[in-house]
């Protein structure tokens, strides 16, 4: 049976995995659990892994592979149907998302053994994978937004999972709200792209989107809003300036939610519908500017913030946002190849980084303040290991999976014309301080003087369930950039050769023309500088963190007012809270709900009742049951009827007699 027929078959595994064990696992044993949620995502991966096998064998004219399963929507000329399609990216992003999600369900069941709902986490974890595979295997705008919408659900979830700790109920709030705005966006670029083209199946109008002209900088043309207004979405989704606030906020999820959702799937998924969409942003050079532009500004602006932060997932956090916004510079450049080979390296290396810091949280029994540990190299080796690979890797040293995909942007972003050489500068200086501040997690996590007491904190390494995923995810984030490594010799760049046959024709103008051995020679030139800002980052942690421990206390208090800007992440969420929840809390408290809701709408209702109440008092009070006055009434009926009766008659008379 080939797979490639039956591609739903990939996402309704974990679907049916999420809803055998919501509905039947709170009665089960962790182990059943495990079987149903580990063994539902592992055959989901195979899957995977069956129909890039039969992809490769496709015909070039067959691709995309499109599947049209059922009509779904259908208004007037408008079809939306359940349809599924397989191409270059998609296999990319398929064997991401299903083999690291697998990686970290497996993971999870050591790291969430002793947890409440341990059934429910594992029901949440496998519809998130389920919207998941949506987004990235869907054929048309409409169902990659059911696969959007549904991450954001699945991501609400679990980031509030502990939903008695109001911390992560709040954290889960903010994440669906300020994914909504951006969301907002979102649809108004789908609807103004079936408004122009007449279809939002990627194949039609990606081909009658094709020839349409170029529009320059600073012509809001039809391009430019559509593209502006998915990048909103994209925002929203991958948290890049001004809409990030919901990630950092989310590290009050377990820690293997951070690792699936916040580093190596859901917060990509807008840095895919940029490069899914590239034919619509390659014709609009504004759209590609501010792309790039927030992508850069994004990268440095929450690299800064990662400086001075001491809780070690807070640190990872910011260090996504960062790395996120590098993906989007390479997407604003026009290599889109780079962007989604910075997506793959990258979830490699963060997921490793967020699942070491649950093993080093697990050996700390809970503590996540980099400032209550230190020595633990020698006591928990394996995750010490594993997370320095990571951190090489992140930081951009070779031969690891970062350095070939960080070096492809920047490499990409010098060799622009125009003023993007300013991005490519501020990009080396955000590569430079993505050093300081991994190793000084590094340094202060597991090397220096032990600030915790033994009595109270048994330090211990973790069950291989945990470790397994840790390994294999090291030996990923080493070799998992060496396809790019044949180009440093004069080969050819296998990654971006694979992604040919989708962005072969998608680059932006204003790239600078070189000679074959003119571009050699500045991309080992770039990748020399870009090793070099990596070193001076890791000496500078090295030399304040292990020669001068008591530097850094010494150099926050000098410079007090820009370190505690730094720490309370420029006063961003305060400013927010200042501007726009606040006024509006206001706004539905003391308009919406006292004035509107409770005296308009609740006055209105309470007063009908009231006075229906108040009428059939009166009316009540005339049963009595006393014979006389019901005559009376009898009375009075009477005679009412009579001068209805005979009232024309009366004013007729009188009108005669006068």
């Amino acid at each position: 049976m080939p797979i490639l027929n039956y591609l739903w078959i990939i996402p309704a595994l974990p679907l049916l995995g999420s809803a055998i064990n919501g509905l039947f696992g709170s009665k089960w044993p962790n182990k059943v659990i495990n079987t149903v949620a580990v063994g539902s995502t592992g055959l989901s991966f195979l899957a995977a892994l069956e129909a890039v096998r039969e992809f490769t064998h496709l015909a070039p004219e067959n691709i995309p592979w499109v599947q049209q399963y059922f009509t779904w929507i259908i208004a007037g000329d408008f079809r939306a149907g359940f349809d599924l399609q397989i191409d270059h990216l998609t296999v990319v992003m398929l064997l991401v998302v299903t083999g690291v999600g697998w990686l970290i369900h497996i993971y999870s069941m050591g790291y969430m053994a002793h947890e409440g709902g341990y059934y429910r986490f594992f029901s949440y974890l496998n519809l998130f994978m389920f919207f998941m595979l949506i987004l990235v295997l869907a054929a048309n705008y409409v169902l990659l937004f059911v696969g959007w919408e549904g991450v954001g659900l699945a991501s609400y979830l679990l980031i509030g999972f502990y939903f008695l700790k109001k911390s992560a109920s709040d954290a889960g709030k903010k994440a669906f709200i300020v994914n909504r705005i951006g969301d907002f966006g979102f649809m108004l670029g789908m609807f103004l792209l079936f408004k122009t083209f007449g279809t939002l199946d990627f194949t039609q109008l990606f081909a009658k989107a094709a020839p349409w002209s170029h529009e320059s900088w600073g012509v809001f043309g039809t391009f430019t809003v559509a593209c502006l207004l998915l990048f909103t979405g994209a925002c929203g989704k991958s948290a890049q300036l001004p809409l990030y606030v919901w990630l950092p906020d989310a590290m009050e999820g377990p820690t293997p939610v951070s690792a699936l959702i916040h580093a190596a799937t859901m917060v990509t998924a807008g840095v895919y519908v940029v490069a899914r969409s590239h034919i619509l942003f390659t014709h609009s050079e504004t759209a590609l500017i501010v792309v790039g532009t927030v992508g850069c500004a994004t990268a440095f602006f929450a690299a800064t913030i990662g400086l001075v932060q001491t809780d070690i997932k807070k640190v990872l956090a910011y260090s996504t946002v960062s790395q996120l916004g590098y993906m989007f510079l390479g997407c604003g450049v026009g290599a889109f190849s780079a962007g989604i080979f910075h997506l793959m390296t990258h979830a490699f290396f963060k997921a490793l980084l967020f699942l070491a810091a649950g093993s080093v949280i697990h050996a700390m029994g809970g503590e996540q303040n980099m400032l209550h540990m230190g020595g633990l190299s020698k006591k928990i080796k394996v995750t010490y290991w594993t997370m320095l690979i990571a951190a090489l890797a992140i930081a951009g040293f070779p031969p690891l999976a970062g350095f070939f995909s960080k070096d492809a942007i920047l490499g990409e972003a010098f060799q622009r014309e125009g003023g993007w050489h300013s991005l490519y500068v501020v990009g080396l200086l955000t590569a430079l301080l993505t050093s300081f501040y991994m190793f000084r997690l590094i340094f202060l996590t597991f090397h220096g003087k032990q600030r915790y007491d033994e009595h109270h904190v048994h330090v211990h390494e973790s069950p291989w369930s945990m470790l397994g995923p840790l390994v294999i995810l090291a030996i990923l984030s080493i070799i998992g950039g060496w396809l790019a490594a044949p180009s440093f010799w004069g080969g050819e760049d296998l990654f971006t050769a694979f992604l040919a046959p989708i962005f072969g024709g998608a680059h932006a103008e204003g790239e600078a023309a070189l000679s074959e051995a003119a571009a050699h020679s500045l991309e080992l030139t770039l990748a020399v500088v870009a090793v070099f800002a990596a070193l001076i980052g890791l000496a500078t942690a090295f030399w304040l963190y292990l020669r001068q421990p008591g530097k850094p206390a010494e150099i926050a208090k000098s410079l007090k007012p820009v370190y505690d800007t730094l720490y309370n992440k420029y006063y961003v969420d305060e400013a927010y809270g200042a501007a726009i929840v606040k006024p509006l809390l206001s706004l539905s408290t003391n308009v919406l709900w006292k004035i509107i809701d409770v005296e308009a709408i609740d006055g209105t209702v309470n007063g009908i009742a009231h006075g229906a109440t108040a009428t059939g008092d009166v009316t009540r009070r005339t049963q009595s049951g006393n014979t006389r006055s019901y005559a009376v009434w009898v009375v009075v009926g009477a005679l009412a009827i009579l001068i209805i009766v005979f009232w024309p008659a009366i004013r007729a008379f009188a009108g005669g007699a006068q």
